[in-house]
């Protein structure tokens, strides 16, 4: 059985306690199939704060992990000390060391085949800066690591819960961590189109079936017609005529509201929005404890909870477990279809 590896995330937010308190229902599911990447003494308080019956017990290698029984925590520890005198709640560049190892450690151990996805815990980007890794998050790690220039992040929501398509509905993103002031010159027919190649190829690796796309507009009322813009015309249409061209099904591009409201109906599975916040709040309204982030563009998978640190709640015991596990199902779906289609 395929490992699937979880970053522990920041030691001062969230991060522990959702993967300890998400733990019983993974094994439940799906066995001893996980190993953390972080440091035991973090997990360790974690199960104490929760009150769980699990032991958290450090190994040396991936290849240890397979004799680890149900009520065990394997973590492979690949981070110092000094992180453990990391406050809760607290921004600190021992937390943004430890971040950037664990996912470095995790990210060869996935390139080399010892782990078939990753699973990551929510981050503080301050923290990570602080240590002097300069990364907007997650997503431009994985794609440096990885070598990847053509990549993406998106969100992913599964069926269920007022979602009719039952494929759930994937959202990805033109531009990503960036000012608002920056958006119109990264939005140009290239990456529009990178993104509904990115997202059709991922929804056919989830499902085996193509996915029916929509394509947010960036002004309002989709520019009606030039008097709000002409971005829908010089440049999100010609991306949609050039993926028509290559056999994608997408449709003619729309205002956002009126996109999101006909992919919870089930007439779209995956969309492209513009900007950051056109994807995350749509989709995130319809099921924050639900969705899943997802880097497109990498040779390996990496899925993650879509929320963030946390800090207001962090190390008080109230977590919400809902995100990381869909995460997790979500990778080893992914991973076991890639294994099949490999066969």
């Amino acid at each position: 059985m395929g490992m699937i590896g979880i970053t522990m995330g920041d030691a001062a937010g969230i991060g522990a306690e959702v993967i300890v308190g998400a733990w019983s229902a993974i094994v439940n599911e799906f066995g001893n199939c996980a190993v953390i990447f972080g440091h035991p003494e973090i997990l360790r308080r974690a199960v104490r704060l929760l009150g769980v019956g699990f032991e958290v017990v450090e190994v040396c290698g991936i290849d240890d992990c397979s004799v680890i029984s149900g009520n065990r925590i394997p973590c492979l520890c690949c981070v110092d000390d000094s992180v453990l005198q990391v406050l809760p709640a607290s921004v600190d560049k021992r937390a943004g060391e430890a971040v950037f190892r664990s996912i470095t450690v995790a990210i060869d151990a996935a390139l080399s085949g010892k782990i078939d996805a990753i699973v990551t815990a929510p981050i503080h980007k301050e923290s990570l800066n602080l240590a002097g890794y300069c990364y907007p998050g997650h997503t431009e790690i994985f794609a440096q690591r990885c070598g990847t220039n053509d990549f993406a992040m998106m969100l992913y929501l599964p069926a269920g819960n007022g979602i009719c398509s039952k494929d759930g509905i994937a959202v990805v993103h033109v531009t990503l961590h960036t000012a608002m002031r920056n958006i119109f010159d990264q939005i140009t027919v290239e990456s529009v189109f990178s993104r509904i190649r990115l997202v059709d190829n991922f929804m056919f690796g989830l499902t085996n079936r193509r996915p029916v796309i929509g394509v947010c507009s960036l002004n309002p009322h989709a520019g009606e017609n030039g008097l709000f813009g002409n971005e829908e015309a010089t440049v999100i249409c010609p991306a949609i005529k050039k993926a028509r061209e290559v056999g994608i099904n997408v449709c003619n591009v729309a205002p956002a509201d009126t996109i999101m409201i006909d992919a919870r109906d089930g007439k779209y599975n995956a969309v492209v929005a513009m900007f950051h916040d056109q994807g995350h709040i749509a989709l995130k309204l319809l099921g924050m404890h639900r969705a899943v982030n997802i880097t497109l563009g990498l040779p390996i998978i990496r899925t993650s909870v879509a929320h963030g640190t946390a800090f207001d709640k962090a190390w008080k015991g109230a977590v919400e477990t809902g995100s990381m596990l869909e995460a997790f199902r979500t990778a080893k779906r992914l991973a076991e279809n890639k294994t099949k289609r490999s066969q």
